[in-house]
C-alpha cells in the first residue's frame, strides 16, 4: 500500500479552503451575528449603551399585531408566486418543447425579463399600472372591462406585486422546464405510445416523474426567493398602501435604523420560517422525486 505523501493529504483542504473562507466570511458569520444581535437591545449610534435583554425582541415579535400582517402577506406573496409561475411555466415549458427556430427565438424573448434589472422592470410596471394614464386600464377601457386601482388600493397592490414578479421569473423557469423535458428519452414515448397510452396518462406518468427533479429545485428556490422579497415591493409599493405590501424582508429592514435588535430578532425568525419549509418540503416531497 503506497502512503499518501504531506502535500496529498492537505492538498484537497487547501483546495477547498478559499470556498470554504467565503461561506464563513459571508454566511457562517453573518448568520451568528445576526443571532448575536437578536439578544440585545442596540444602540447603532453608541454602542456601549447596548443592552442584553434575553428573549424580549422575541416576545415582543409575537405580540405585535404588525409582524403578523407582514407575515400573512408574505404568505399569500409566496403561494401567489409559486403556483401561478410554475404552472405557467409548464404550460409554456410543453408548448416551447419542439427544437423549431421559432421557439428558440420565443424561449430567448421569455428569458428577457429576468435579465433585466428589477429597478428598470418595477418602474416599468408602475407606468403601466398607473391608474388613470397607465396601458392597462386603457385596454380594460378599450374592451369594456372595468379599471383596477392596481397598486393605489390594499385590496389589489400584493395581487399587482405577485403579477410583477410571476411575469418576470416564468421565463427563466420556463427554459429550466424545457432542457428538462428535451432530456427524456424519446424511446420511452415510443413504448407509450405502443401500449396506446393517453396523452394525460403519458404526461402524468412518464413526463412529471421524469422532470420531477427540476421542478423539486424550482419549488425550492422559488419559495425561499419569495420569502426574501424586497426590492420589488421597496421600489413599486413601499410596503403600502395600508400595509398591504409589506412583507417580512421590508417589514426587518423598516427597523434597520430605529430597533438593531428587535430587526436582528425578526430576521431570526425568518431564517427559521424558511430552515423549516425547506425541511418540509424535503421531508414530504424528496421521496417522489424520480431520479434518473
Amino acid at each position: 500500500m503506497v502512503k499518501k505523501t504531506a502535500w496529498e493529504t492537505v492538498r484537497p483542504y487547501l483546495m477547498i479552503a478559499p470556498a470554504m473562507l467565503g461561506i464563513l466570511t459571508f454566511v457562517i458569520y453573518p448568520i451568528a451575528y445576526l443571532i448575536y444581535l437578536s439578544f440585545y437591545k442596540y444602540n447603532l449610534m453608541n454602542k456601549s449603551k447596548s443592552k442584553f435583554i434575553g428573549l424580549e425582541n422575541f416576545e415582543q415579535i409575537f405580540t405585535r399585531g404588525d409582524f403578523y400582517k407582514a407575515l400573512g402577506n408574505t404568505v399569500t406573496y409566496t403561494v401567489g408566486v409559486v403556483v401561478l409561475t410554475l404552472v405557467i411555466s409548464l404550460l409554456m415549458a410543453i408548448w416551447l418543447n419542439k427544437k423549431i427556430r421559432f421557439n428558440a427565438i420565443v424561449q430567448a424573448g421569455i428569458f428577457t425579463p429576468h435579465i433585466v434589472s428589477i429597478v428598470s422592470v418595477s418602474l416599468v410596471w408602475l407606468w403601466l399600472m398607473e391608474p388613470n394614464q397607465g396601458l392597462l386600464n386603457f385596454a380594460l377601457r378599450a374592451v369594456g372591462l372595468p379599471t383596477s386601482q392596481w397598486l393605489q388600493s390594499s385590496d389589489t397592490a400584493l395581487l399587482s406585486v405577485i403579477i410583477v414578479s410571476v411575469w418576470q421569473g416564468v421565463g427563466y423557469y420556463t427554459l429550466i422546464i424545457v432542457a428538462a423535458l428535451q432530456s427524456i428519452p424519446p424511446t420511452i414515448y415510443e413504448a407509450a405510445a405502443l401500449d396506446n397510452a393517453s396523452r394525460f396518462k403519458v404526461f402524468y406518468k412518464i413526463t412529471l416523474p421524469m422532470i420531477s427533479p427540476q421542478l423539486f429545485f424550482i419549488l425550492i428556490i422559488m419559495t425561499i426567493g419569495s420569502f426574501k422579497v424586497f426590492d420589488t415591493v421597496k421600489i413599486m409599493t413601499g410596503g403600502g398602501p395600508n400595509n398591504a405590501t409589506n412583507t417580512l424582508v421590508y417589514y426587518i429592514y423598516g427597523f434597520r435604523t430605529t430597533s438593531i435588535g428587535y430587526s436582528a430578532a425578526t430576521g431570526v425568525v425568518l431564517l427559521v420560517i424558511i430552515s423549516l419549509l425547506t425541511f418540509v418540503y424535503f421531508r414530504l416531497l424528496s421521496k417522489k422525486v424520480h431520479y434518473q
